[in-house]
Formats: structure tokens, C-alpha cells, sequence
């Protein structure tokens, strides 16, 4: 099997389902167009929710795309294992209405098998079990053996929320091998490393009615969803997303910023994936006009590179550094999204500004915190005060989940209830102080930013 890079992967993809007849548009922005539901978007789907729900009409029943997104539910764990980043693209092929299970599965294995080139040996699927449809598909059509095509309930195999359209799904594993793990989580659906899923493929075909009653759509479609980065790491045969080529260029980038090296102390490993993974983050959501703030997206943004920047002193990477790993970012995608070179001056300014920025308070910040932490130490307490917190949040820049971590340590937990009520107080205060508001927030540092820039 050949190693190809995350690049090539991309384009073989896109050009695979273009032969397929299908329309390849560009990546949508990570601002959500008209959906008040996200933050920012986290899946292929998410943008193209108007088409299955009928509310606009796609430019053509079959489409492909490959899709920027940021996940930030759990940014604090984001580095502390190697399982997951904030940002990824997730490669995807859908179906407004025109082919279903057969073309979809098809499809599925024969990019996988023929264009990718894994072994058919170790590509499990696995199907709602109830669905004798797909497992026909696999079963007599592709001839996977009975015994290799796992049967999993509503949790694993099922997609809906609430009421409207659902459908089961089919998700395909790939086993990376005994050297992944054989205890007893790595199996078929478990928690291990060995079985990696690599595409979910599901069929939108019923209507939940809310109570339990389920009816068949008048038009049935296909969403599916391929983690490019999780394809790069079985292609590339590497432990995980950060060890995938244009990562691991990223982590080469911060050695020589460092002078450290990558898994060589848990601790520092720690430190490199944050940075990494925040950069490139921060990166892509200023090419989307995106603007550090203490509101909506902005805060975002700003927790991401205040995090990196906090991480980028811990391996001792010079202060403004990460705008030069920001340049790298851009390096390594803009094969994929020129935007980021057209908009490569305007990015790499907002990312200096906003570390300088923090620069200018973390110490102070820092040598608060600490006086906290001793003073709490002292007492035998183990909470900081949701007051203390937001001084710090509001004075110094420090976004709670990073005063979370640094307390994280010593055991110590903060009084989030208390911080969030102070919160709601800031904000009541500005909103009667001034009479509009931009909901990604305002910050005069950003004002001088060529203002013509737009999001797409």
C-alpha cells in the first residue's frame, strides 16, 4: 500500500467522485450561513443541511466536498491524548435524492480498495442490525464474509436527532494490526486503537415523528463523512493524526522554534500537539474572517491561541513565534485552500497581534494565579473562587479552561457557576452600555484590518 500524503489524498478523493458524476465544490467557510444552531461548522454535513432539508434546492443531486471544521466540546483534552484535534477535514460524498445504499457502499469500497489501495482483508463494516438492505450490499454484492460484517444497535449504527429526517448507517473500520493493541477494547466497535473507523456512510430514509413513529422519506439521501487526517493515518501506517505528514511537518517546525524534540518527554508531547493543533485551528478560522474577541467565534479563536501561547512558553519557543507556525500551516494547505495564501498577510498579522497581546498580561496574570494557588494550598482548600477567576479572565486574558489547566496540577478546581454569574453581569452591564453589537465581538487592536475582507 502506498503512503500517500494528506495532499494527495485530498485530490484523489474529490477526483475519484467527479468521475462519479458528482459536483466537487469548495470547502464552505466555518461560519455557518443562516443556521443559528453552530458556532462554527463541525461536520461535511453541516453546511449543506438546507439541501436535506429541502429548504434550498442543490446545484446538483450528486456532490462532493471536502470540508474545513472545528470541534471545541472538549478542547480541554485536545493534546492530552493524540486521538483528537479541533480542526480536520472530513471528506464527503452525498446524494440529494438520487442513489442510495448500493451506489453509496460501492462507492465506498471501491475507492478505499482499488484508488487507495488498503487490503480488503482488514476493512470491516459494520451495519444497523436491522438493516437487511446493507448487508445484502455487503454481503452479495461486494462479498464480504457474513462473519466479518458486525451488527450494531441505535447507539453505534442509527443517526438522528429529534424529530425529522434519520436513517441508519454503515461505518467502515480498518484493523491496523495486533501492533495497535490486543486487549480485550480492541475489537470491532471498541475503545482501542487497532480498529480505526474511517468512513460513516448513512442513509437518510425514515421520518421521526418525535413519538416513536418512524415513515419512509419521499426522497431517501446520502451523507457520509471520511476524517481525511484518520485516512492519512491508515494510509501512512502511523499511530495517530499528529504523526500524518503535514503534522508531522508542523511538529518539525516547532523543534527547531523550540529546540526540543517531539516524544521525547510526555509532559513537552503534551505542549506540541496544542500548539500544533491550535495554530492551525486560529489559522484557518482568520482566513474565514474570523477576529479574536471575547465573544461567540472570537472567543474561540482567542482561547485557542491564548492555549498555544501558554504551551509555546512551556517548551520556551520564543514570544511571537507563532505566527511563523502559522505561515507553515499555510504552507502545507494552501495546496488545498488558496484562500489561505491569498489571505496569508492579513492572517499572519492577526495571529502576531492577538499573542502579543496576551504577551503584554500573562505574567502578571501568571504570578497572580500562582499567589492564588499557594494561598489556597495554604488553607487546605481545593476550589478557586468564581470571582478570582474571572479577574483573571477580565483583567489578564485568561480564558477559564486555561486557568483550569494550569490549577489542573495542583488539584485544585475553579467555581465555574460563580465565574459564569460574573459573566452574565459583565454582559448585562455592556449590553446597557452601548446600544449595538457585533456578535463575533469588537476589539479596536483588529480595527485597522483591511476592512474589504469578507467571509465567503
Amino acid at each position: 500500500m502506498k503512503k500517500y500524503g494528506v495532499n494527495e489524498l485530498r485530490k484523489m478523493f474529490l477526483a475519484y467522485f467527479q468521475e462519479k458524476e458528482h459536483l466537487v465544490m469548495k470547502s464552505f467557510s466555518l461560519v455557518p450561513h443562516n443556521d443559528n444552531s453552530l458556532l462554527l461548522i463541525n461536520s461535511g454535513m453541516a453546511p449543506l443541511k438546507p439541501y436535506f432539508t429541502g429548504q434550498e434546492i442543490p446545484p446538483k443531486r450528486r456532490v462532493a466536498t471536502c470540508q474545513k471544521c472545528i470541534r471545541t466540546g472538549d478542547i480541554e483534552n485536545i493534546g492530552k491524548t493524540a486521538r483528537h484535534g479541533t480542526f480536520f477535514e472530513m471528506l464527503g460524498n452525498f446524494s440529494f435524492g438520487d442513489y442510495f445504499k448500493s451506489e453509496a457502499l460501492h462507492f465506498a469500497w471501491e475507492f478505499l480498495t482499488e484508488r487507495v489501495g488498503l487490503e480488503k482483508d482488514r476493512l470491516y463494516p459494520s451495519i444497523y442490525l436491522e438493516d437487511e438492505e446493507a448487508f445484502k450490499v455487503w454481503n452479495e454484492e461486494i462479498g464480504i464474509p457474513a462473519d466479518r460484517i458486525y451488527r450494531f444497535g441505535k447507539k453505534d449504527n442509527f443517526w438522528e436527532h429529534g424529530v425529522g429526517p434519520c436513517g441508519p448507517c454503515s461505518e467502515i473500520y480498518y484493523d491496523r494490526g495486533e501492533k495497535y493493541g490486543t486487549g480485550p477494547e480492541d475489537v470491532m466497535g471498541g475503545e482501542g486503537d487497532r480498529f480505526l473507523e474511517v468512513w460513516n456512510v448513512v442513509f437518510s430514509q425514515f421520518n421521526n415523528d418525535g413519538k416513536g413513529n418512524y415513515t419512509d422519506l419521499i426522497q431517501k439521501n446520502i451523507d457520509t463523512g471520511m476524517g481525511l487526517e484518520r485516512l492519512a493515518v491508515v494510509c501512512q501506517d502511523v499511530p495517530s493524526l499528529f504523526d500524518v505528514d503535514t503534522n508531522q511537518a508542523m511538529m518539525t517546525e516547532i523543534e527547531s522554534l523550540s529546540g526540543k524534540k517531539y516524544l521525547e518527554d510526555k509532559t513537552a508531547d503534551v505542549s506540541f500537539r496544542i500548539i500544533a493543533d491550535h495554530v492551525k485551528s486560529c489559522t484557518f478560522m482568520a482566513s474565514d474572517g474570523i477576529m479574536p474577541s471575547n465573544e461567540g467565534r472570537g472567543y474561540v479563536f482567542r482561547r485557542l491561541l491564548r492555549r498555544a501561547a501558554r504551551h509555546g512558553r512551556i517548551l520556551g519557543i520564543p514570544a511571537g513565534s507563532l505566527s511563523k507556525l502559522s505561515e507553515k500551516a499555510i504552507a502545507l494547505s494552501s495546496d488545498g485552500y488558496p484562500e489561505l495564501s491569498e489571505k496569508k498577510d492579513m492572517i499572519l498579522r492577526v495571529i502576531s497581534e492577538e499573542e502579543d497581546r496576551f504577551n503584554k498580561t500573562i505574567d502578571n496574570g501568571l504570578a497572580i494565579l500562582q499567589g492564588l494557588k499557594e494561598d489556597l494550598q495554604k488553607k487546605g482548600e481545593k476550589l478557586l473562587s468564581g470571582e478570582d477567576a474571572f479577574r483573571l479572565y477580565d483583567t489578564y486574558g485568561f480564558p477559564l479552561d486555561l486557568t483550569k489547566e494550569i490549577l489542573e496540577d495542583s488539584g485544585i478546581t475553579v467555581d465555574e457557576e460563580a465565574f459564569q454569574q460574573a459573566m452574565k453581569v459583565q454582559r448585562e452591564t455592556a449590553r446597557a452600555a452601548r446600544k449595538s453589537t457585533n456578535y463575533m465581538g469588537r476589539d479596536d487592536v483588529y480595527q485597522n484590518l483591511d476592512a474589504s475582507l469578507q467571509t465567503e
